[in-house]
């Protein structure tokens, strides 16, 4: 019984390939700008530093970009139904990838509103010049930092989870629900 559920995978099951796309997208980049902001916090002033933390802006807006057409995506497009499994482990999911949501928008907009509170404006990519999210404000700045920073955390539990779910699904179960969310070639 266990192989024939793990090959009964239908097309109609999996996620659109743009779905998937902005899927493992925002993923590599969420795991890309924790690391790099892991790295360049304790890192002395320098220009290697001030380098890191532009991209690491970067990094964030384009993160942000991608959630906003992510979302757009996900509210125009039906996601395939979700697979038979125990009532609190479909309301873990579905409360898991809600909070995920939220953190992809609350740990960019955080950090944005930070970095224009410490008045260092953002300049995307060094081309196109982001408003201040909020007036100069040193005060603020240090209380939006240790926000961004604990919402960063928070979203890299939420990751963590959803990854043990992923493998958990995939390696015990063996259900079928990560190969949903895998590309494949055609």
């Amino acid at each position: 019984m266990q192989n024939q559920r793990q090959q009964i995978t239908p097309t109609s099951s999996r996620y659109s390939g743009v779905a998937i796309a902005f899927h493992w997208l925002l993923a590599v980049a969420i795991v890309g700008a924790f690391g790099m902001g892991l790295y360049m916090a304790d890192l002395p002033f320098s220009p290697s530093r001030l380098k890191l933390y532009n991209w690491h802006k970067w990094a964030g807006i384009t993160i942000l970009a991608l959630s906003a057409l992510r979302l757009l995506w996900r509210l125009t497009h039906r996601p395939p139904a979700d697979l038979p499994m125990p009532r609190w482990q479909a309301l873990a999911a579905h409360l898991t990838h809600g909070l995920l949501y939220a953190m992809f928008f609350a740990v960019p907009l955080v950090g944005w509103a930070y970095s224009s509170a410490a008045g260092f404006p953002i300049v995307w990519f060094g081309v196109l010049p982001l408003p201040d999210f909020v007036p100069v404000d040193k005060a603020l700045a240090e209380i939006l930092k240790n926000a961004h920073e604990l919402l960063a955390w928070v979203l890299a539990a939420l990751v963590l989870a959803h990854l043990g779910a992923a493998l958990k699904h995939h390696f015990i179960d063996r259900d079928g629900l990560l190969q949903r969310m895998l590309p494949t070639r055609r």
